[in-house]
């Protein structure tokens, strides 16, 4: 039973000096120096996973995907309407981690069937992806400079 409490202990502090989000847990505002907003994201497109921060007045950020298409940044929740859906839906003000760097932005939901088919094309091109065009409501966002 100590054993378990230490790494219950262990686990409590790392989450404790996490700036932003960790694997498993959603985090708060993200730190690290903010960038002027690139005229495209293309070298977004091998960052792999990416800090995403919502709800600037108290900060909600978590680990997320993204995907580049022509200069665009994209992100993706499929069908579900998560806590960070629900905060760019309230105030489209976010904030993108990418590697090291932080960029302000706003997001912007696409509802355009062209735009919505390139990011298709694109966001499959991951194994574990699944076609945004094949749910009755779905939540993909472009991250535009503010």
């Amino acid at each position: 039973m100590p054993f378990r409490r230490l790494l219950v202990l262990l686990c409590l502090l790392a989450l404790a000096g996490c700036e932003g989000p960790t694997a498993l847990f959603p985090g708060g505002a993200l730190a690290g120096p903010v960038a002027p907003v690139p005229d495209g994201f293309e070298f977004a497109r091998d960052a792999g996973t990416v800090q995403l921060e919502t709800r600037p007045e108290d900060p909600y950020s978590v680990n997320i995907a993204c995907s580049v298409v022509g200069d665009a940044l994209y992100i993706s929740a499929g069908d579900n309407r998560a806590q960070w859906v629900e905060n760019m839906e309230a105030d489209p003000r976010v904030r993108m981690r990418i590697k090291g760097d932080i960029y302000e932005l706003r997001a912007e939901r696409v509802t355009d069937a062209a735009e919505m088919d390139a990011f298709a094309e694109e966001w499959l091109k991951n194994a574990w992806a699944r076609d945004p065009r094949g749910y009755d409501e779905v939540f993909v966002y472009r991250l535009t400079a503010r």
